[in-house]
């Protein structure tokens, strides 16, 4: 059988999301494979990247993309071993390096990664932690795979509950504030397409200033509020209401929430190592 460069286990739209990256970063269409249960993902796949393998057995590969919820990491990672991949960068969330080298054994390569929606868009902000089973070359590859749709930054795992919570969960934040300005636009008299127009590009210069001017968020802030001026007056409502200590109250619930979960996950795992679905009649998927 062909030996994929790189098989993704999940096509969702993380999956899918790295995929049309790597394309577009030059990869041969037949380097990759996607294994996909549901039919119905399999169709649109299949559209979305002709010349990709997509399939629901697992194929052989060098290295394999975990792309899959944090209580389907036992089946995933089962599939990924029948591949004998010698790399694997895992995105499910919460699922430790010590529960995944647990898994893997010696010999492979794992590396944690923390990609968000963003990547859809070519646009996206990724962590990567690295385990003691992987070298330098190992995290160069995992940065080639999530680089081909954003920036990507290493940390210590302990780090990437954090990254979860700000990039992972960071445009959910972003799209209740976008939403509320769009309706406060409304209100304040304008067609509500004018007021999401006008709020769309506000985010889009304003993430072009932050990114690309390298001033932090305070030196822009100061930059258009005048004293005594419109944006202080609305800048004092915000804060009176407690804005600032809503997000950090947020971000720490997450944070906490993110530890729960991938304890969760790293238990289910657990469980699925003491008691193989072989063992058990269960089918591995």
């Amino acid at each position: 059988m062909i030996k994929h460069r790189l098989v993704f286990v999940g096509g969702g739209n993380m999956g899918s999301a790295l995929v049309g990256g790597l394309l577009a970063a030059g990869w041969e269409p037949a380097d990759i494979a996607v294994v996909e249960r549901v039919p119905a993902r399999v169709a649109q796949l299949c559209g979305l990247f002709p010349g990709v393998t997509v399939t629901g057995e697992m194929v052989p590969a060098e290295g394999a993309v975990i792309a899959v919820k944090a209580y389907d990491v036992g089946a995933a990672a089962e599939l990924v071993v029948a591949s004998g991949a010698r790399r694997v960068l895992s995105i499910a969330a919460g699922i430790s390096i010590a529960a995944l080298d647990a898994v893997f054994g010696e010999g492979v390569a794992v590396v944690r990664g923390m990609p968000n929606t963003a990547a859809l868009v070519g646009k996206g902000a990724a962590a990567i932690a690295v385990g003691p089973s992987s070298a330098e070359a190992d995290l160069v590859w995992a940065e080639e795979v999530l680089g081909a749709v954003g920036t990507v930054t290493r940390v210590p795992e302990a780090q990437l509950d954090a990254v979860t919570v700000l990039a992972g969960s960071g445009p959910a934040y972003l799209s209740l504030v976008a939403e509320s300005l769009v309706d406060a636009g409304v209100l304040a008299g304008l067609p509500r397409g004018v007021s999401q127009a006008v709020v769309g590009q506000v985010f889009t210069g304003y993430a072009a200033l932050l990114v690309e001017s390298g001033r932090d968020p305070v030196a822009l802030r100061a930059e258009v509020t005048s004293p005594g001026g419109v944006t202080a007056a609305a800048l004092r409502v915000l804060e009176g209401r407690g804005l600032r200590s809503a997000f950090l109250e947020a971000v720490m619930a997450g944070t906490e929430r993110s530890r729960e979960l991938g304890q969760t996950g790293v238990e289910a795992l657990g469980a699925r190592l003491r008691h193989p679905p072989e063992a058990s009649g269960r089918d591995a998927t």
